[in-house]
């Protein structure tokens, strides 16, 4: 089942854009969804929650084991392979290939994750505010003020705000106030990267990890400027289909955090 969760990759570009259009999807070749303690068997850690097909090991791609540190999470997965019906569309498991992303390759290099993050933090969604119109400005406030005065009161993290685009440079004792924050385990850096890369926000992931602002309105408020232009010309369907997609994704890394504390 491998070959589900991979890229495959054409010279024929031809043949790549009619596989994107309609991706060859795998049919369903198990009855059974179980959850087993790890115990240190197949390549499972000790004390994980290992995903079984009729009794069998779910392998990532690089051939590891799927398995989730916590039932919570062990129990979502095993939803995502039972909710399939005749075939196996990898686009309706976000959780599983987030786990994937996670065991293959976060766990793995933690460290340049961890880089990555940071690197959202100095130039962060929530730094660069519209001068007009007005309404707009205080929308942005109205999402944006609470988080900032959250990390500047929890993290100690205290940042600049820029009018407009023009960069900012961030003082360092706010950047490494923050970043102490990060988390040190891959399950929780993974899900923080991912919830960083879809909203554009550090500062959102962190307080979502953190429990100071839920998913739903973590999402809300990094698309306050999308939702605003989309009042004033008009509803985009195909971003607004790709936004939901995405929000599949946000949700999954929101469950990781909120599962593991």
């Amino acid at each position: 089942m491998r070959e589900l969760f991979e890229d495959n990759e054409s010279d024929d570009p031809v043949e790549a854009a009619r596989r994107a259009v309609r991706p060859a999807l795998r049919h369903r070749f198990y009855q059974a969804v179980s959850i087993a303690a790890g115990e240190g068997r197949d390549g499972a850690e000790a004390g994980s929650h290992a995903i079984r097909l009729d009794g069998k090991p779910v392998r990532t791609p690089a051939r590891r084991v799927l398995a989730a540190p916590a039932p919570e999470l062990a129990r979502a997965l095993a939803d995502e392979w039972a909710a399939q019906a005749d075939t196996i569309d990898p686009a309706t498991m976000p959780l599983t290939r987030l786990a994937n992303t996670i065991i293959d390759g976060v766990a793995a290099a933690q460290d340049e994750v961890a880089a990555e993050i940071r690197k959202y933090l100095t130039s962060d969604l929530l730094f660069y505010r519209a001068e007009s119109p007005a309404p707009l400005s205080a929308r942005q406030a109205q999402h944006w003020d609470p988080v900032l005065s959250w990390a500047r009161q929890t993290l100690g993290a205290d940042f600049k705000l820029s009018a407009g685009v023009v960069h900012v440079a961030q003082p360092a004792a706010a950047l490494d106030a923050a970043g102490r924050a990060l988390p040190h385990d891959p399950w929780r850096l993974g899900a923080l990267h991912v919830a960083t890369t879809l909203t554009g926000s550090a500062l959102l992931a962190l307080a979502l990890m953190r429990g100071a602002i839920t998913p739903e309105a973590a999402w809300q408020a990094a698309h306050v400027d999308e939702d605003w232009n989309m009042e004033q010309w008009g509803r985009d369907e195909i971003a607004l289909r790709r936004r939901g997609f995405r929000f599949g994704d946000f949700k999954a890394a929101a469950l990781v955090l909120q599962a593991l504390g």
